[in-house]
């Protein structure tokens, strides 16, 4: 039982200090940190791609009804390319999108804060506090690039402690 114990407690402090670097990485290079992934993304997509056509490949004549192995293959090595190549479009749309998309939480709430105003309910102004604040945070996010691979960093450092 103690070596067990002592075990866990060394597997505990190796993953913190797994995720504080990762963390670390996040905060101080975002745009580095998501250039790496989407290289490591795309190179894995490529790798898969090139197990499906040697599997198209090596299963002809055995499964051709189903087979689209080729297929996957090729659009699998097509998406990894574009992956590497774009990584930077790639962080700017996933920062629009999340952006957005708090953007669009913030309308909904600021709507519901009306709503509750026209029952009288004194509530209402806490929900529209919070639905600029949402709108504001969309606003930041969608206009600065880092923001979201920082914020996930202090998160994963956070955790990491």
């Amino acid at each position: 039982m103690e070596n067990f114990l002592k075990k866990t407690g060394w597997e505990s402090v190796i993953t913190s200090v797994i995720f504080a670097i990762i963390g670390i990485l996040f905060i101080s290079n975002p745009e580095g940190t998501f250039k790496l992934a989407a290289t490591v993304l795309g190179i894995i997509f490529i790798l898969l791609g090139g197990v499906k056509i040697y599997n198209y490949f090596s299963d002809r004549g055995r499964t051709e009804f189903y087979n689209y192995n080729l297929i996957y293959g090729l659009v699998s090595i097509l998406a990894g390319i574009v992956i590497i190549i774009n990584s930077g479009a790639l962080e700017t749309i996933f920062r629009m999108i999340i952006g957005i998309w708090i953007i669009y939480s913030g309308i909904m709430r600021a709507v519901l804060a009306i709503k509750i105003k026209n029952v009288n309910k004194q509530v209402w102004i806490p929900v529209l506090i919070i639905a600029i604040l949402m709108i504001i945070c969309g606003l930041f996010i969608t206009f600065n690039s880092g923001v979201i691979i920082r914020t996930m960093g202090i998160l994963i450092l956070t955790y990491a402690i």
